[in-house]
């Protein structure tokens, strides 16, 4: 045996496990729900039947869709621009020389290493529970109302809670971004008689602008793919007006066994998260080369 077949061997043996774990767990499952979105079954019948595109046709005059889909845009465009400027301003103070930087660092990213689910039925006693006692020993009327059973407060519970459990990871792309500026550059700026604001605009900024296309995707990623805060702080509601796609797409395929119609949503749902990404990323990178 050669030496170049044996490193083919070598490498195949090393690749191929992961290979097929992706084609066994989301490339297999991925095509098979294209396919299930042109056919109709309820996903316990052995009965299934080609529909063709009138699950497609169907989901044009879907408006429990098109409300998830409301919701979730503007769940993405509001957690994306405060995950962002909060852990921004975050990473900007703890990265000064400051007492006990380290430990607050450790406390801000604590949430994120917590379970989603557990996190929201913890926030669901705090809201239910805690909140009304805060109202009832200070007068306040915004902690009078139960957040969870009004849909604007509903929306901003599930925001608040995304972002206090989140922020610290962004925190932490920024910070390392952050340190990795050189001094020399900005104490040069600062001879130079460039102020602070003037430092940051002019010469942090563009060299953590990597660290902002990073976040900018992972924030409207995490955003569309929401589930888990939606399942365990608010099940959909008030009425449904804090469903996100991910978990209509669920209720549909199995709470209502509408399984092929679900898949025909999940598709949609692709393309859309797909076409975003693509924007996203092709924008954002295109800012890196002006900079």
């Amino acid at each position: 045996m050669t030496i170049k077949t044996r490193g083919r061997l070598m490498y195949t043996a090393f690749v191929a496990p992961a290979i097929i774990f992706f084609a066994l767990v989301i490339l297999v499952p991925f095509l098979r729900a294209i396919v299930y979105s042109f056919q109709d079954w309820d996903g316990i019948s052995s009965n299934i039947s080609w529909v063709g595109w009138s699950n497609y046709q169907q989901l044009l005059h879907d408006t429990a869709f098109m409300k998830s889909f409301v919701f979730t845009a503007k769940y993405v465009a509001v957690t994306t621009v405060l995950l962002n400027v909060i852990g921004l301003l975050l990473a900007l103070g703890l990265n000064q020389a400051i007492k006990f930087r380290n430990v607050l660092r450790t406390i801000f990213f604590l949430p994120y290493v917590m379970g989603s689910v557990i996190v929201g039925f913890i926030w669901q006693f705090i809201i239910t529970n805690l909140f009304s006692e805060i109202g009832a020993a200070t007068g306040w009327s915004l902690f009078q109302k139960n957040w969870l059973s009004l849909p604007d407060y509903a929306f901003w519970s599930i925001v608040m809670v995304a972002v206090w459990q989140s922020v610290g990871y962004f925190m932490i792309i920024y910070l390392a971004a952050l340190q990795g500026v050189p001094k020399d550059m900005l104490e040069a700026a600062e001879i130079d008689g460039a102020g602070y604001w003037s430092r940051m605009r002019n010469v942090v900024f563009p060299l953590i602008r990597p660290a902002l296309t990073i976040n900018f995707f992972l924030a409207i990623a995490n955003g569309f793919k929401g589930f888990d805060l939606n399942y365990s702080l608010t099940g959909g509601g008030p009425f449904g007006t804090t469903q996100s796609l991910a978990y209509h797409i669920y209720t549909e395929g199995f709470g209502r066994n509408l399984f092929t119609y679900a898949s025909s949503k999940a598709v949609v749902f692709f393309l859309i998260l797909a076409a975003v990404t693509l924007v996203q990323s092709i924008v954002l990178k295109r800012r890196e080369v002006e900079l």
